[in-house]
């Protein structure tokens, strides 16, 4: 009020504004209620209101004369936005004028419900727009609204609401209302709701002072000084009131207040009132003694012995405290505005009239109000005064913090301004405790990498963090994909790369042991080979069979050979080898091991019957069918190359286990499971049938001493082969399959070579080297001698026992 009346003496003192004319000002109390407001505001419209008089006289007859009351061009106010809705509503109907000097509500900027309203403060759609951006310069997402029950906590989180969804990457938690008459306990209720939502620490509120300070009480209270992170309106502003004995709980605060300087003349002016120069305020006696905590002496009135008595010669900023209130400059502009509004319709009505004229006589609200809109001028603060097409001001607001660290005393702090977009000091800031990182006030904080956002149906800031496991990528924020089969994801599983390739090295446990294995199997076969060839004519050598044995050795050899090929890295030729020679080496030794049994069981069952010897037994003969045997490996080899040519295949499937680190693509010959089985199974066929002929002919003389080694060594072969099978296919889920089956077949075929070289040719070798004197010619026996001779022992063996048997003469 007094900020008006310092207004008023300005511009009546001003020469070039309103020359002649004076302001005056009818000043009345809202109590910052609505419903008084408006039985207060009627005052103001009396004079517009015509009253039937005809049928009033007075005692002599005369009729009474009426005084009218003083009839006003325009009306300044209110501060709260409800009772400039309220006033408002009154006033547009006598087509009044209002400019208010702190009403925001975003609803009086409606020009068709609130036509004759006019503000110098912007309205709080700007304030709510500031304040969103505020929220997502601090990085929050997820935040409560507070608002006190009426149009100007109401209408602001409403604003607030809106502009957030229309934005968008904001989202409300809670919305919370204040009744007008709170209960015993409502604040305690208020943070429990709040706290429903935990990770929702910022709070916008738009409340007034007193409600301010119960949310504040409530959450200390509470034990919450610090959770909550509070971003407040121009009703909280930068005022010490709300936040008196509650700093710890209000630390951090981030307020909002439309852009103000502090007026000097007006805090010498007021610094320079007293008792006895201020006697046109009926107010001021109230306010200096609650300013200076002291009793003014009234006739008829007890002084209050705990107060001191008020001297009349205490100062305003000497024997109190004394800070500017924010509101002042913003009053001073919205008389200035009706001011100029004034005087510019005074120039143009009354030209070159000195006062007013009677086209101003009395002044048309709706002209007035014309004016009032198109005035622009400097105001108190420097800054432009002029309204928009709803009568309001530009947005332009100070940013504010409060403190308790940064000064000798807790205070608040400039940190930005926000004029159509937010410049903000995010270094200046300071949080609970003097911390200087940013607080999180998010739904769900950001997932990391490798995890996709599976968002709550309705809350668009609410999301949870699920893996992209196994194979699978984070394709963008919300989708998992699963990497090609040649590819697995990386470690942060933000896209894929290649799986690494692998085959069997050379320095590997894998490969060393069979690659010894084979290269002492080859230096034994070597050292064979040159002992019969060295020994070639010599007794043993000869009665071998030179020639089959040395078949048989060369297919020793290409058993132990293969072994290289196994390990060494796969390419074509190499491929093509490997299907050569896996089978061949064994078909090359069992062939000619089946064709000598052969030829031995031959012999002696024919013997039984006749003293003719049986057919194709020569040397050539044993070759020729040795070499017809060994034929059919060749030709299904050779049948497989034209079918499928060999190439070198990578495999990605093998060894693909649950974790991906793990997945390895293995370089190898386009050779399956089945395919070596297959390609082995001719050599085990012979295998098999040298084995039932060596069964049969166990029983042969010891003359015949391949007869038995050949048996001895097909058992063991055997026993080999029947432990192959399922160590080979039992590793088929192993995550090391390739290096264990590689392995367990290379050694499974030199353990076959081996005992075939150990049991055929290692002692033959040992009498040839160590015992020469037995290696000599011994005296020659025809197999048909041989043959009587063993069938004349068993006869008499069955004389002993008491039998006869008569043999029918086969030499007939």
């Amino acid at each position: 009020m007094e900020a008006m009346l310092y207004a008023l003496d300005q511009i009546n003192s001003d020469p070039g504004l309103l020359p002649n004319i004076t302001l005056g000002a009818r000043i009345l109390d809202t109590c910052s209620r609505d419903t008084y407001a408006l039985e207060q505001s009627l005052t103001f419209v009396q004079a517009l209101i015509q009253k039937d008089t005809s049928d009033i006289r007075c005692s002599d007859g005369k009729p009474p004369v009426i005084r009218k009351p003083e009839r006003v061009a325009g009306v300044i106010g209110a501060s709260g936005s409800s009772v400039s809705v309220m006033v408002a509503n009154i006033l547009r109907l006598f087509e009044i004028p209002q400019v208010s000097y702190a009403s925001t509500a975003p609803e009086l900027s409606d020009n068709n419900r609130y036509d004759f309203f006019s503000r110098v403060v912007p309205p709080d759609s700007y304030q709510a727009q500031a304040m969103l951006d505020i929220v997502r310069a601090l990085g929050w997402n997820y935040v409560s609204t507070l608002a006190s029950e009426g149009n100007y906590g109401e209408s602001g989180v409403d604003a607030f609401m809106q502009i957030s969804r229309e934005a968008g990457g904001v989202c409300i938690a809670q919305s919370v209302k204040i009744p007008r008459e709170p209960t015993d306990g409502e604040f305690d209720k208020i943070i429990k709701r709040l706290m429903e939502t935990s990770n929702a620490r910022g709070v916008i509120i738009f409340a007034n002072e007193d409600d301010i300070k119960c949310v504040l009480e409530a959450a200390k209270r509470g034990n919450l000084t610090g959770h909550f992170l509070f971003v407040g309106s121009d009703s909280w502003g930068a005022k010490s009131s709300p936040i008196a004995d509650l700093e710890e709980v209000a630390e951090g605060a981030v307020t909002i207040l439309p852009k103000r300087a502090s007026i000097d003349g007006f805090d010498q002016y007021f610094m320079s009132l007293s008792l006895e120069n201020n006697r046109r305020n009926i107010w001021f006696n109230e306010f200096w003694e609650d300013d200076f905590r002291c009793k003014l002496t009234r006739p008829g009135i007890i002084l209050d012995l705990d107060k001191k008595k008020c001297t009349g010669e205490e100062r305003i900023g000497r024997d109190s405290s004394y800070e500017q209130e924010g509101k002042v400059q913003f009053v001073i502009d919205a008389v200035y505005a009706v001011a100029y509004a004034l005087h510019r319709m005074h120039h143009d009505l009354c030209p070159g009239s000195s006062g007013i004229c009677s086209n101003m006589d009395p002044v048309e609200g709706r002209l007035l109000l014309d004016y009032i809109r198109s005035v622009n001028f400097n105001g108190s603060a420097g800054t432009s005064v002029l309204f928009n097409e709803n009568g309001d001001a530009p947005g332009r607001y100070d940013i504010f913090q409060f403190q308790m660290t940064n000064h000798s005393h807790p205070g608040y702090r400039v940190i930005g301004q926000w004029t159509n977009n937010l410049r903000l000091n995010v270094e200046d800031m300071q949080w609970s405790g003097g911390g200087r990182s940013l607080p999180d006030s998010v739904c769900s904080f950001p997932c990391k990498s490798g995890e996709r956002k599976k968002m709550v149906k309705g809350v668009p800031c609410c999301w949870h963090c699920e893996l992209c496991d196994g194979y699978r990528y984070q394709l963008d924020e919300f989708t998992c994909e699963t990497c090609p089969s040649h590819m697995r994801p990386t470690p942060n599983r933000t896209t894929c790369h290649p799986t690494p390739i692998i085959k069997l090295e050379w320095n590997s446990p894998w490969a060393l042991v069979p690659a010894s294995l084979a290269v002492l199997g080859i230096l034994a076969t070597s050292g064979v080979v040159i002992t019969f060839i060295r020994f070639h004519d010599t007794p043993i050598v000869r009665a071998s069979g030179r020639e089959l044995s040395y078949v048989l050795l060369t297919g020793i050899f290409l058993i132990y050979l293969i072994t290289f090929l196994m390990i060494a890295e796969p390419g074509v030729v190499i491929c093509a080898f490997r299907r050569l020679l896996l089978g061949l080496g064994m078909a090359i030794t069992y062939s000619a091991m089946l064709t000598k049994t052969n030829r031995i069981y031959r012999i002696f069952e024919q013997g039984k019957r006749s003293v003719t010897p049986p057919k194709f037994i020569s040397p050539t003969s044993q070759l020729i069918i040795t070499f017809v045997l060994i034929s059919f490996q060749v030709l299904g080899v050779f049948v497989w190359f034209a079918v499928v040519p060999p190439h070198t295949i990578i495999d990605y499937e093998e060894l693909r286990p649950p974790n991906p680190n793990l997945a390895r693509g293995i370089l190898k010959c386009d050779m399956s499971d089945m395919s070596i089985i297959c390609c082995l199974s001719y050599s085990m066929l012979l295998m098999v049938t040298c084995t039932v002929y060596a069964v049969k002919s166990r029983g042969v003389p010891e003359t015949f001493n391949e007869a038995k080694p050949i048996g001895f060594t097909m058992y063991t072969t055997c026993i080999i082969w029947l432990a192959f099978i399922p160590i080979f296919f039992g590793t088929a889920q192993s995550t090391e399959k390739l290096f264990i089956q590689t392995t367990t077949l290379t050694v499974s075929m030199s353990l076959s070579a081996s005992v075939s070289l150990g049991t055929l040719y290692m002692p033959k070798v040992y009498v040839i080297v160590f015992h020469p004197e037995q290696n000599v010619q011994k005296r020659k026996r025809s197999v048909k001698a041989i043959v009587q001779s063993k069938l004349s022992r068993k006869s008499s063996d069955e004389k002993q026992n008491g039998e006869t048997k008569i043999e029918p003469d086969r030499s007939q």
